[in-house]
């Protein structure tokens, strides 16, 4: 979490601050920095955001948004279902409160995604192995040129707990991957692990403000390490957001404490889940304890971050919708009421705030994660891998809501209609953030990135 400094403070004189546009790396001057950011046109990019909320380890379509109530035991939701505000459509019964949204969201009940931890659709061999908001960074450029805010964010736990577990398990480290962009390109990740994160975080309290020397250190062991360990680009990059940081105010995007009280309150997604109720004995234990603690407030942050410009943000906590009912997992009648609460609840809060804010046509939110469920329980009572079929979520964006495309097999395991793919959910993110026709003529995209992003399909039945 960023608690950076307020340049305008009694003791804290504005020359100070410029001399951090005089850390060199290879004598780039701050002005280059800017323009550099600039440089990219503004007629590509449609000015909305997209949150994409990975579900890690794979949901279950069945206790989610495909319960399959007529089903055999064994196949149908082990929890349940509930009626939705659309008529003759339920959901899995942990999700209760995004049953009454439903006529503002858009589900699939068609999607294939993939077969594999490491295939996440915000990362696979689809996206050329690399994130999805990177992509966004490449024709938006790297920060928004009037707050400074960066174009793409990761948010993990961490990211609001400081003490929270890394993000772990198969795929966890391609989040940030960037494939043949170019590190530059990476999601920037307030709060993660490692030492440039870690001096990315310029912890100065508010009534130290005259130290220049603490906060010029931080930026100088920044550099350091920039000098030894990337390459041009990413030592540009964070140089340039280092200042933006610090020149824009753009940190204060970052305090959930400049929010109304209330508004986190509601936010809130600890209170759901009785932690010391959570099985102390599963080896995922504090996974389920980080995501029923941060999943509201990551998406608070989220709303947060696209309000101050930015364009791409990946939220992700950990490896807790993998439901073998193994010793690191627990079965999905066990583990929804773990994960499913706290995630309806952090999923409504959000809709109906972007509700409130007037934010429903330019924001797009997308849930879904890498996998799907294995149709039929197994010994233990849980569900294990399915590439078939998989739950895929969308609000928001401008898009067609209040429907539910295609239709599963009658045992939840492969598309009965429709089928979805992730080159069209993918297609579907590409169109609502770029005028994909300017992105064909822009120039300097390789033919590969050029191909990806202006060549897939798009979900027709969400087209406007």
């Amino acid at each position: 979490m960023f608690t950076i400094a307020d340049p305008t403070a009694k003791g804290c004189h504005r020359r100070d601050f410029l001399k951090v546009g005089t850390l060199g790396l290879g004598g780039l001057p701050f002005a280059s920095l800017l323009g550099a950011q600039a440089a990219e046109t503004k007629s590509v990019v449609t000015g909305k955001s997209v949150i994409f909320l990975h579900m890690h380890g794979g949901p279950s379509q069945t206790e989610t948004f495909d319960p399959k109530m007529t089903a055999p035991e064994g196949i149908r939701s082990t929890t349940g279902e509930v009626q939705t505000a659309l008529p003759g459509i339920t959901f899995g019964a942990t999700f209760a409160k995004l049953a009454k949204l439903a006529d503002k969201l858009a589900v699939v009940r068609s999607y294939v995604p993939a077969y594999d931890h490491s295939a996440s659709p915000l990362v696979n061999a689809e996206t050329l192995k690399a994130n999805l908001g990177s992509y966004y960074a490449r024709v938006n450029g790297l920060n928004h040129p009037t707050t400074g805010i960066p174009s793409t964010m990761l948010l993990a736990p961490q990211s609001v707990h400081p003490n929270a577990e890394s993000l772990a398990g198969p795929g966890a480290k391609d989040f940030t991957a960037t494939g043949p962009l170019g590190s530059a390109y990476a999601p920037f990740s307030p709060g993660s692990s490692g030492t440039l994160q870690q001096n990315m975080q310029l912890r100065i309290p508010r009534d130290r403000l005259d130290d220049r020397r603490q906060l010029l250190a931080g930026l100088d062991n920044l550099k350091r390490e920039l000098d030894t360990s990337g390459t041009m680009d990413a030592m540009h990059r964070y140089q340039g957001q280092a200042i933006d940081l610090v020149l824009r105010g753009v940190a204060e995007a970052f305090d959930l404490a400049k929010e109304d009280p209330r508004t986190i309150a509601r936010y809130d997604t600890a209170p759901l889940v009785r932690l010391d109720a959570i099985r102390k004995n599963l080896g995922n234990y504090k996974y389920y304890v980080d995501h029923a603690r941060s999943v509201g407030k990551l998406l608070l942050l989220a709303r947060r971050l696209c309000e101050a410009g930015c364009g791409f943000v990946s939220v992700v906590t950990n490896f807790v919708w993998d439901m073998h009912a193994d010793g690191n997992n627990a079965p999905p009648k066990e583990a929804m009421p773990y994960v499913g609460l706290p995630f309806d609840h952090a999923v409504a809060t959000l809709i109906e705030d972007l509700e409130a804010r007037g934010l429903r046509d330019k924001v797009l939110l997308v849930c879904c994660g890498e996998m799907g469920r294995s149709p039929r329980i197994n010994k233990g009572g849980g569900r294990d891998h399915w590439g078939n079929l998989g739950p895929l979520l969308f609000y928001g964006g401008g898009l067609k809501m209040g429907q539910v495309i295609g239709r599963s097999a009658a045992d939840g395991g492969t598309p009965a209609s429709d089928s979805v793919r992730i080159p069209n959910l993918m297609a579907t993110i590409f169109h609502t953030l770029f005028d994909v026709g300017e992105v064909r003529v822009m120039r300097g995209l390789s033919g590969d990135v050029a191909r990806l992003l202006t060549e897939g399909e798009p979900i027709r039945q969400l087209m406007p």
